[in-house]
Formats: structure tokens, sequence, C-alpha cells
């Protein structure tokens, strides 16, 4: 049984198109917000969604997304209230794929099968866990893409610095698609090698059929575009999440100005895509 994910790949590279991944942080600005953006993502291009899960330690990311899980920590938003957002989404949206992203303590705390049921049950379509290596995963992915209630992927992280053993068992254990960091150092970097990035994504597709996504340090439709020619898709969150950096999440207005500035970002990307 294919998952979300997997058919959304399928489908774009019958069209010749590449996927726009836009991140945001679950309960930020404020809970009451997500879902509303998730949907408005989508309308404005967005072919898998990734959700951060709030975590007050996040070491893949840097301080905009860092903020972002702080805020959304202070309005009160855990785990299961993210996994909640996602569930409310699927209310009206059962096509769009969802990605969480987080860190390993809260998963241990919940409990790795509790964890992935919750997910299951909820419509999440693909998990993403930082501080989870392959070879610390055990069947866990294989566990995630055999259940027959809703299948999902299990995704890992390529680096620069990825060494060959490890390279060679994200290929065998990945599915949905491969993340590619770009560069050295955590989300929101600035140093983009796009040279550097293309050879490193055509080494790991000539390896491998599973799409190759690349993220950290996607500013703007140029480097969207750049990026968007070698690999399948690009995914963008610093850029996005930076708009709530210092607005007053009590204060509507800023809310939906702030919203609508990310949504811009969301059209200069899609167009940029568009031009691959």
């Amino acid at each position: 049984m294919k998952t979300r994910i997997e058919t959304t790949f399928e489908n774009l590279k019958a069209q010749n198109k590449k996927a726009l991944i836009p991140y945001i942080m679950a309960g930020d600005p404020h809970p009451l917000v997500t879902v509303d953006l998730m949907h408005k993502l989508v309308a404005h291009g967005a072919d898998i969604i990734e959700v951060g899960l709030p975590f007050s330690d996040p070491m893949a990311d840097g301080p905009v997304i860092a903020h972002a899980a702080e805020r959304a920590l202070a309005a009160g938003t855990s785990t299961r209230d993210a996994i909640e957002m996602v569930r409310e989404f699927r209310k009206t949206n059962t096509a769009t794929p969802v990605l969480v992203m987080g860190y390993l303590n809260p998963v241990e705390i919940i409990g790795y099968d509790a964890f992935s049921d919750l997910c299951a049950d909820a419509g999440v379509d693909a998990i993403l866990m930082v501080d989870l290596p392959p070879k610390e995963a055990g069947d866990f992915p294989k566990k995630l893409t055999a259940r027959t209630d809703n299948p999902m992927n299990q995704i890992f992280l390529l680096s620069p610095t990825t060494e060959a053993a490890r390279r060679a068992k994200v290929i065998e254990d990945c599915s949905g698609f491969i993340y590619y960091v770009s560069l050295k150092g955590v989300t929101g970097s600035a140093s983009l090698d796009v040279a550097a990035v293309s050879e490193q994504v055509q080494k790991i597709k000539a390896e491998t059929d599973i799409p190759v996504c690349v993220g950290f340090g996607i500013r703007d439709g140029a480097s969207a575009k750049a990026l968007g020619a070698v690999a399948d898709g690009v995914i963008v969150g610093s850029e996005l999440v930076k708009n709530f950096a210092n607005i007053d999440a009590s204060d509507e207005q800023a809310v939906a100005a702030a919203i609508d500035q990310l949504l811009a970002k969301m059209d200069e990307l899609k167009s940029a895509l568009a031009e691959v």
C-alpha cells in the first residue's frame, strides 16, 4: 500500500514538477492558527507540509526555529497537541501529505508504538526524528510502512559530512524521500553552495530511486529554482517561520500580516519551481 508521500512524488514526476515542502512549527505563533495555516499553505502551493513538534532542546535547529519552538511551548503546545492539529487538518484535507519532525525525548516518553499509533490515527504520513539515526532505529521504519491502517514513511537525513556506511544505511531504510541537508550547520544557515549540493544530490540519486529533497539554507525563489533543478523537491522552514518572530500572538492583525508575508514567500517559491 502506497503512502500519500509516495503517491505525491509519483504524480509530480509524471507532471515533471518538483515538490515544495514548507515547514511550520505546530502552535506558532498560536495554537489556534496552525490548522488554518496548513490549509493556506496548500492553497499557495504546498505539495507536502512538514510540521515541527515543539521541543525545548532542538539541537539541529537554528535560532529562528528554536525560538518558534519556545513560543509554541510557552503557548502550551505539546507533542500530542501537534498531532491533534494534523487530525483536525485531515477532516477537510485527505490528500496533502503531512510529515512531522521532532526529537526522540517526547517520543520515548509516549512510547514508540503509542506514538506511531497516535500519528497513524491522526493521518500523519511520515516521521522524521532528527536524533534517531538509522542504526538505532531498529525495525521502527519497517513497522511504519507495514501498517495496514495508515502506512507511514520514516524520513532520514543525509548531509555533506555523512559517512559512506551511514549513507548506505539511510538509503536502505529510508522511504518516501531522502532529506538532504544542504550545508554544514543548523537550520537557517546562510551559506549555500549550490554546485556542491548539486554534486551530492546527483551522487545520491545514482544510488537510489527514492526522491531526494533539499533543505536548510533555501531563502528565495532563486535558491529554490537552483536546487529544484537537481533535486526532487525543496524544503523551506526558517524563511517562513521568521515571520512570526517579533509579533504579538494576541494581536490578530499582526498575526494576519505575518501570515500574508509567509504566503507571499510561498508564492515566490512556487513560481520559481514552476520554471525548473
